[in-house]
């Protein structure tokens, strides 16, 4: 695997290496050692997989509070979407900025996402899917959510979004009251 930082501190894109040979190839998604290396000291509580059908979904802008803030690792395994995360972290110097990585089957990239983040995604073909892995058990009650469009995050989705879910819709816009979780 190589690690690249982002230009939001914490965050990598992950690129996997494969080797192959005449039957196809093999590629490490994980190693304790390489993720130690980055700062990664948690284990991975739990793994998700997510199935989007229509191209142009947008899901997120998802966070979780303290004291059940989680790190995420995701990988798309199925199509492709344009995957992003904003810092929400409370006196970070890059505080609601953005960042964003194509992820994809074909790729193989993978984003490292650390306590502090919102995140979510748009399909950019129909039929994704996405493995995540979690720091921390999902927490009913401790979840929060920033409009995908959002005006004080400047992200510009590819598409015009064609599904959004109903608590998505109903995230609430920030404000300079925001400090950040």
């Amino acid at each position: 695997m190589i690690f690249t930082p982002s230009e939001l501190e914490g965050v990598f894109f992950i690129s996997l290496q494969p080797v192959g040979d005449s039957r196809g190839w093999f590629s490490r998604t994980y190693c304790k050692n390489e993720f130690a290396a980055i700062g990664h000291d948690k284990e991975w509580v739990q793994i998700n997989h997510s199935f989007t059908s229509q191209k142009g979904t947008i899901r997120g802008m998802h966070y979780q509070l303290p004291p059940f803030r989680e790190i995420k690792m995701v990988r798309c395994i199925a199509g492709a979407v344009l995957d992003v995360v904003i810092d929400l972290r409370e006196n970070s110097p890059t505080f609601l900025q953005h960042t964003q990585l194509e992820l994809s089957a074909e790729n193989r990239q993978m984003i490292y996402i650390p306590e502090g983040f919102a995140h979510g995604f748009q399909c950019l073909q129909d039929n994704c899917e996405l493995i995540y892995h979690h720091s921390a058990f999902y927490t009913p009650g401790a979840e929060g959510g920033i409009m995908y469009n959002d005006p004080l995050t400047g992200i510009e989705w590819p598409l015009a979004p064609t599904e959004i879910s109903d608590r998505d819709r109903s995230h609430p816009l920030l404000n300079k009251n925001f400090k950040g979780i």
